[in-house]
């Protein structure tokens, strides 16, 4: 009695054949992807993170001078943005990155008493800084980690402040964080007269005017008033910062070398496939099968090997941001979900890789005269 293979059985067929090679190899593969999936995942969180920020507190536009970080703005130019017919409202402000003990740094935001960010944060216990006094309004998960509490005091660079309040933010990056007096960070900073941005909120879009158009219009006037300066909307700002870019920069960083040791598996594996069944692709050819069909064959093999690890990585990526999801320190940072467009993305990596590690074994079947594949031994 005879049996037949699809071309598919008899793909699957071969990788069954050597199931520890092919277990280790879907292994491999599926480590990249689930880097892939992880990091890019938390670089995606990151930003979003950033975005919340402009969102919760109603910016609209960011005016800066230079770069995210590198960066400094006259202060005097809040006045210009002020007479503009569409400006709601102005904020100027600063932030930086400080240490506040020798294991734990925090982000440090610089705003006047009057500016409309502190109308998205929510005051736990104590009240609100006023302008000129040393003091500071910690976030509620900064301060649990400093176990501080109104009335306390901290150090920062060297100078001593009073704890006024502990507050609660949309954003982690903003709970995180540490916010005082624009004149006090001024000084520590070394930046008296300089802000490192000016955020702006604008006033409702005329009826018959499309929010895309409105704020394009805006951005155009804010430029034309101040020469020299950018002015970014909130998305955009959220988007390429360096903060952004270096978590994203690392993500694909590190999920290339490993998607790469993945490749280098599948192409072992192929190639040793190859190696191996000589004698088999001879018989093959000379049953009638083309050169064509035999690369298709090999190629089919390690796409199902790319398919296969990257359905593993989303597994492993999906459990590392459950794991983050489920950690104190980051647990209001990550939300185990993963985005379909990551998916696509992950399992699009996955198979290409597979088909790029297949296509130099593939090719080599692919040339294998009959006759000298039959004497193969």
């Amino acid at each position: 009695m005879t049996t037949s293979l699809s071309f598919i059985g008899y793909v699957l067929k071969n990788l069954r054949r050597r199931r520890l090679r092919s277990l280790l190899t879907l292994f491999g593969i599926g480590m990249g992807v689930g880097a892939l999936v992880g990091l890019v995942g938390f670089s995606t969180a990151f930003e979003q993170q950033w975005f919340r920020i402009y969102t919760s507190s109603g910016t609209d536009i960011s005016v800066i001078q230079g770069s995210f970080l590198n960066t400094t703005l006259d202060e005097s130019a809040a006045v210009r943005l002020r007479a503009l017919p569409m400006v709601a409202q102005v904020s100027p402000t600063i932030f930086n990155l400080m240490d506040v003990t020798p294991e734990v740094n925090a982000l440090v935001y610089g705003w006047n008493s009057d500016a409309f960010e502190f109308h998205s944060l929510k005051i736990m216990a104590g009240r609100m800084v006023r302008d000129g006094q040393p003091e500071v309004m910690l976030g509620d998960l900064l301060a649990q980690d400093l176990n501080k509490k109104p009335g306390d005091t901290i150090e920062l660079q060297g100078a001593e402040f009073k704890v006024t309040a502990i507050y609660h933010a949309a954003s982690t990056l903003e709970a995180a964080a540490i916010v005082m007096p624009l004149g006090q960070l001024q000084s520590l900073s070394g930046m008296v007269g300089k802000v490192s941005t000016i955020d702006v909120r604008l006033r409702p879009a005329p009826a018959g005017e499309s929010p895309e158009k409105y704020l394009r219009r805006s951005q155009a006037a804010i430029q034309d008033a101040l020469p020299g300066v950018r002015a970014v909307p909130a998305a955009e700002r959220a988007r390429d910062n360096q903060f952004v870019k270096v978590a994203q920069s690392f993500a694909w960083g590190t999920s290339l070398l490993a998607l790469i040791i993945g490749i280098l598996g599948i192409a072992n594996t192929m190639a040793m496939s190859v190696f191996e069944r000589t004698r088999e692709i001879g018989i093959l050819r000379a049953l009638g099968w083309k050169r064509w069909q035999v690369l298709a064959h090999i190629e089919t093999e390690a796409a199902l090997l790319g398919l296969g690890g990257g359905l593993l990585g989303i597994g492993l990526g999906w459990c590392a941001l459950r794991v983050l999801a489920a950690l104190p320190q980051t647990a209001s940072f990550f939300a185990a979900t993963l985005h379909w467009q990551l998916l696509v993305t992950a399992l699009g990596v996955a198979i290409l890789s597979g088909l790029l590690a297949g296509a130099l074994p593939a090719w080599r079947a692919g040339q294998l005269s009959p006759v000298d594949a039959l004497r193969c031994d």
